[in-house]
C-alpha cells in the first residue's frame, strides 16, 4: 500500500460523535482554520477526506489506486475514512467531516434527504461492455441449501446489510415483496452490519438461512478476505441496482470541485496506471469500466423506487 496517501481507516464511535456534534452546530470547517477564503475542507486545505461506506474488510487497499489518483491529479494529500457504519458515513457527509464521498445509492439519497451539501460527479460501471453505471444486488443461501429461488426465503432466517444500503437491504425488499414474502410477518431479518459479514453469515447458514449482498463480495471479497469461499455460496437471484456515487462536498473551493468533476467522473482503471499509480486486482475487479458522469437526477428512478415501498422506514422523506 502506498505511503503517499495516508490510509485511515477509522470512524469510530468518537468519530461519530465528533460528526454529531458538528452536525448540531451546523457544519464543516470554519474557513479561517482552513486557510481559503473561497470554500471549506473537512480537515484542512492540504488534505482531502475520502468517506466510504463499511462494506468488505479489504476496501481501504482496494480504493487505494483511487486516492492516490485523486492525491496526484489534486496534490493533496488524501486520508481515506472507512466509516463503522451506513448510519455514521451519512452523519459525516451532513456534518462537513469528508470532501469526497463513495456512497451507496441509496446512502447517498438518504444524506442528501437529511441536508447534506454534497453532489455526485460519477459511478462505476461494474458491469464492463454496458456503458452504464451498475452494479447487482444479489440473493444468496448456502451452497447445500435446498432453496433454489426467493420464495423460498418465506419464514427463513434472512440476512441484510443494513437499512441504508442499496444492494443489501432496499433492492432485497423489493426482491422478497415481488416473490410474494411480506417482509414484516414472514421473515426473521439479521442485519449483519457489511456485505462480507452477510455473505459471511449466510456461507455458515446458522445465523442465516439466507440473504443477500452485492456480487462483487459474493464473488470475489470474501475469498480474498478469508471470511468464506466462494463455493460455499449459491446465488438464486439478482438485480440490477444504479451505479453508486462518487460525491464531492459542496463547501469545497470552485476549482478545486472542478478539476475533481473532470478527473472522477470519466476515469478509469487506464488513467490511473497511466499517471504512474500501481493498481491491484481487486480494485481492477470493482471498478470495472471505470467511472461514467452522473447528476442527482440519475438516482431520480431510484427515489420513485423507494416510494413504492412505503413498508421501509429508512425510504421516509426520500
Amino acid at each position: 500500500m502506498k505511503t503517499s496517501a495516508k490510509v485511515l481507516v477509522r470512524l469510530t464511535a468518537v468519530g461519530l460523535t465528533a460528526a454529531l456534534a458538528l452536525t448540531a452546530c451546523g457544519g464543516g470547517a470554519d474557513p479561517a482554520s482552513t486557510g481559503s477564503s473561497t470554500g471549506t475542507f473537512a480537515k484542512d486545505s492540504d488534505t482531502l477526506v475520502m468517506g466510504m461506506v463499511p462494506d468488505e474488510g479489504q476496501a481501504t487497499s482496494t480504493y487505494q489506486p483511487l486516492a492516490d489518483y485523486v492525491q496526484k491529479v489534486t496534490g493533496k494529500k488524501v486520508e481515506v475514512k472507512q466509516s463503522t457504519n451506513y448510519a455514521a458515513l451519512i452523519e459525516a457527509s451532513i456534518a462537513g467531516q469528508v470532501d469526497v464521498i463513495s456512497f451507496s445509492a441509496f446512502t447517498y439519497l438518504q444524506a442528501k434527504a437529511k441536508g447534506a451539501a454534497i453532489t455526485p460527479v460519477g459511478a462505476t460501471i461494474t458491469e464492463k461492455g454496458t456503458g452504464k453505471p451498475g452494479y447487482y444486488s444479489t440473493a444468496i443461501v448456502p451452497a447445500g441449501s435446498d432453496i433454489k429461488d426467493v420464495a423460498g426465503f418465506k419464514d427463513k432466517k434472512v440476512c441484510f446489510v443494513s437499512e441504508s444500503s442499496t444492494s443489501g437491504y432496499l433492492f432485497p425488499q423489493y426482491m422478497l415483496k415481488k416473490a410474494g414474502i411480506d417482509t414484516k410477518t414472514e421473515i426473521t431479518p439479521v442485519m449483519a452490519g457489511s456485505h462480507d459479514v452477510s455473505a459471511q453469515k449466510v456461507a455458515k447458514g446458522t445465523e442465516c438461512d439466507a440473504g443477500f449482498a452485492q456480487e462483487i463480495t459474493v464473488t470475489t471479497t470474501g475469498p480474498a478476505a478469508g471470511l468464506f469461499k466462494a463455493d460455499d455460496l449459491k446465488i438464486v437471484d439478482k438485480s440490477l441496482v444504479p451505479g453508486p456515487p462518487f460525491a464531492i462536498a459542496d463547501a469545497l473551493p470552485a476549482d478545486l470541485k472542478k478539476t475533481l468533476t473532470e478527473k472522477i467522473s470519466t476515469v478509469t482503471v487506464k488513467d490511473i496506471t497511466d499517471a504512474g499509480i500501481a493498481s491491484n486486482p481487486a480494485f481492477d475487479k470493482f471498478f470495472g469500466d471505470g467511472n461514467a458522469p452522473v447528476d442527482d437526477a440519475y438516482y431520480n428512478d431510484l427515489r420513485d423506487f423507494c416510494r413504492k415501498l412505503p413498508e421501509v422506514k429508512t425510504c421516509a422523506g426520500i
